[in-house]
């Protein structure tokens, strides 16, 4: 039966998100290091960084059963008004399963599915999407797809016990004029600085 949703679903977001849980609120980091190509090679360049994830209703597809929390995280240069990386999308946790999914999107015309695997209780997971996937994948628009193909995204969460959780991801890119992959790295510490708002089913 691909049709029939569950019945008497918990409507409480928040205490159903499996290992996202910790993930729920309003953060920034100030220590924020990404490390991206550059004609004369890989540069470095500091970064803060304030991220927002909310939780929404439960999600269903048909007998399938996502809590989840979407996403948006603005980065700027220390100091800088101006945009460095936007980013929107949704962190889900089917509790049947124990999968996690990371949907993302950038204004640079690129999209990504990242998916793994974990237990309820985990403070460490990670997830990846491959641009040769059909269901966990990568997309981009032509000039990425020729100039700086996207081939891996990777990415590790690990939850502290002081009530911050880290980040680091790894994009892998064959750039064009290059042999090598290149490892497009970014990394920061996250404190919460807002506690979430709980869904609208549960408020």
């Amino acid at each position: 039966d691909i049709y029939t949703e569950p019945a008497n679903l918990d409507v409480d977001t928040l205490a159903n998100l499996g290992p996202l849980r910790a993930l729920a609120g309003v953060w920034q980091g100030t220590r924020g290091l990404d490390v991206k190509p550059k004609a004369d090679g890989p540069r470095k360049q500091a970064f803060v960084e304030r991220m927002e994830l909310q939780p929404i209703d439960p999600v269903t597809n048909g007998p399938q059963l996502f809590y989840g929390l979407r996403y948006h995280t603005h980065v700027t240069k220390p100091d800088q008004v101006k945009t460095y990386h936007d980013q929107v999308g949704y962190w889900l946790w089917e509790p049947a399963t124990g999968t996690i999914i990371q949907t993302l999107a950038i204004p640079r015309g690129q999209i990504a599915m990242a998916s793994g695997t974990a237990s309820a209780d985990a403070k460490e997971f990670e997830l990846v999407a491959r641009r040769e996937s059909e269901n966990f994948g990568i997309r981009s628009n032509p000039f990425l797809d020729y100039a700086f193909h996207t081939v891996e995204y990777r990415i590790k969460v690990t939850v502290n016990a002081d009530g911050t959780w880290a980040y680091d991801e790894d994009t892998v890119m064959m750039i064009r004029g290059r042999d090598e992959p290149f490892h497009h790295t970014d990394r920061n510490l996250l404190s919460k600085i807002a506690e979430p708002t709980p869904n609208p089913l549960a408020r």
